[in-house]
């Protein structure tokens, strides 16, 4: 392609709504333009990168035995009330009547439209295990957009769907694409890290996220320093901690505590360790009140909290409900006296020893509380956020914390969809059986940010050679006549050898052809102009490493491809 017929609107200036540096170069490179918050128009430079990660993505899929099918966009809200998601997926739905007023939404995920098509289709054992899949447009209702294409509105989404007779079935199933998701993401030359997640609205018994290890990553993960053991931090354990020594119980006592409401606040006045301080969290799971406790020095788990309590929503009670629920006062609210109310502990306050606590009365607080002697814990369970430096669940390591951006996710859904659906087999005796399912999805639009997220500078991006939307770009500098004539010869010859090349033929300035070229991140640069010229020889710069080689003339092309081929 040459440049001079490409529609490539770079910018100079990076777009006041972009955030991310992923957003600003989408943007600044011509790759993309925004029509809405959340909705983008791809252009060419950018829809080639999309169509290499989709034929990367189905190449692995291919590979695994699943089949590409296309399912549509538009589904009935029949289908989502038969699963019973059409409320419990909330907002993010955007639902709409036709000119009869039947229900329908746009696509967020398409689980119930494929349950609906294999329960139609499958008979017999016979039939099964089978894995569809598809690549295809998705649509969520985000209440803020932001990022750019990692969380927007409309997405591209490789989804695929395993059935199985059983769950011996449903673990090969998702071995295979656990293996197919790690081939695509390494062939699409990025580093990504498998881990344990929380299976949220989908369901299922278990589920891995696959993050790209990133600054900007909106996730969460924790991992181990010396062995295997990841996971996105909604889903993370910590070991247990050693309890250095015993402490003598002491007398509960009253204290005044004018004003100091916060852990910090309390902490600083009475001069002692968060550690030591129980943190009340007064809640409403689906409406039912509930107390939470966790060391001061924690953070409360809310998803872990949610899935234990199987609740839809948790919201804190409003300062003017706590004597309606709790018959206590914001801030300086405690397990110890409290009747009829639930209370769940996070494990480690079982071992605090003279705490402190709120007194339900305002301006006092309790020091020298003791689980067990002065109030009843209903159930001690893993409900902190994991830490920095917390033991490792699985050995002797540490956890370290970092950001990811996640561009998969699989789960083992079981037979949450076919039970609620109907979607059933007969097997070898003539029983009827519920199909034992499996989903997995992977971002496309998404994967796209978190390449450039994982591989840019200053200049702009840094394309993996594999999804780079061209290989080589070729600067002809000036309009010099052999300037033209060897750069056109590179071009035709290095274009019938197969490689993908850009041509900047444009009328411009070398700074701007350089600036360009650094900014929309093609792997291999070759700068052909009259002065190298006039000493038989052109120049090539690796964009990656920034790399200077000067080629002769002679068997220019062969030279080009082998410095390509060491590319990565």
């Amino acid at each position: 392609m040459k440049m001079s017929n490409l529609y490539l609107p770079t910018l100079k200036e990076t777009p006041a709504e972009a955030e991310v540096p992923s957003h600003q170069l989408m943007l600044r490179a011509g790759m993309m333009r925004t029509l809405t918050a959340g909705i983008y128009t791809y252009l060419p430079l950018g829809w080639r990168v999309i169509r290499k990660v989709e034929d990367i993505v189905r190449q692995a899929m291919n590979e695994s035995g699943a089949q590409e099918l296309l399912m549509p966009i538009i589904h009935t809200a029949e289908l989502w009330k038969e699963s019973g998601r059409w409320e419990k997926f909330g907002p993010l739905m955007i639902k709409f009547q036709d000119r009869k007023g039947r229900d329908y939404c746009l696509g967020p995920t398409h689980e119930e439209v494929i349950t609906a098509l294999v329960r139609g289709e499958i008979r017999s054992y016979k039939d099964l295990p089978v894995n569809l899949y598809q690549i295809q447009t998705k649509v969520r209702d985000e209440i803020r957009p932001r990022f750019g294409v990692m969380r927007g509105r409309e997405f591209i989404m490789k989804d695929a769907y395993s059935f199985d007779r059983d769950y011996e079935g449903l673990d090969r199933s998702y071995r295979a694409m656990y293996d197919a998701y790690m081939k695509a993401f390494t062939n699409c030359g990025l580093e990504v890290r498998a881990v344990e997640a929380d299976t949220g609205a989908m369901g299922g018994s278990e589920s891995h996220e696959f993050m790209v290890l990133a600054e900007v990553g909106e996730d969460r993960i924790a991992f181990c320093d010396s062995c295997s053991y990841a996971a996105n931090v909604e889903k993370a354990v910590a070991g247990e901690r050693e309890v250095s020594g015993s402490e003598e119980m002491k007398e509960m006592e009253e204290v005044h505590t004018p004003g100091q409401k916060t852990i910090e606040e309390v902490s600083e006045f009475l001069g002692v360790d968060p550690a030591k301080t129980i943190k009340s969290l007064a809640l409403l799971a689906d409406g039912e009140p509930v107390l939470v406790l966790v060391a001061g020095d924690d953070q409360l788990n809310e998803v872990k909290l949610a899935n234990y309590l199987a609740a839809n929503e948790l919201t804190p009670v409003a300062d003017e409900d706590f004597e309606k629920y709790f018959s206590s006062t914001p801030g300086f609210i405690g397990p110890v006296g409290l009747e009829g109310i639930r209370v769940l502990a996070d494990l480690r306050v079982k071992d605090i020893v003279n705490g402190v606590a709120g007194a339900n009365k305002t301006d006092y607080h309790l020091i020298n509380v003791n689980p067990g002697r002065d109030f009843i814990v209903d159930e001690y369970l893993d409900l902190r956020i994991v830490k920095e430096g917390d033991p490792c669940p699985k050995c002797d390591g540490k956890l370290e914390i970092k950001s990811g951006i996640e561009v998969g996710h699989i789960f083992k859904l079981g037979t949450k969809y076919s039970e609620s659906m109907e979607a059933t087999y007969l097997d070898e005796n003539g029983k009827e059986q519920f199909i034992v399912m499996g989903c997995y999805g992977i971002g496309i639009s998404r994967l796209v940010a978190a390449a450039i997220e994982q591989n840019h500078d200053e200049k702009g991006i840094i394309w993996p050679k594999a999804i780079a939307p061209y290989q080589v770009i070729i600067l002809a500098l000036g309009d010099d006549e052999e300037v033209v004539k060897v750069t056109e010869e590179l071009y035709q010859e290095l274009t019938a050898r197969g490689v993908e090349t850009l041509l900047d033929d444009r009328k411009e300035r070398p700074g701007v052809k350089f600036n360009d070229a650094d900014l929309i991140g093609i792997p291999l640069r070759i700068t052909v102009g009259a002065r190298s010229l006039k000493n038989n020889t052109i120049e090539a710069r690796v964009r990656r490493t920034g790399e200077e080689i000067q080629l002769e003339l002679e068997n220019t092309v062969d030279k080009i491809i082998e410095i390509l081929d060491r590319i990565e």
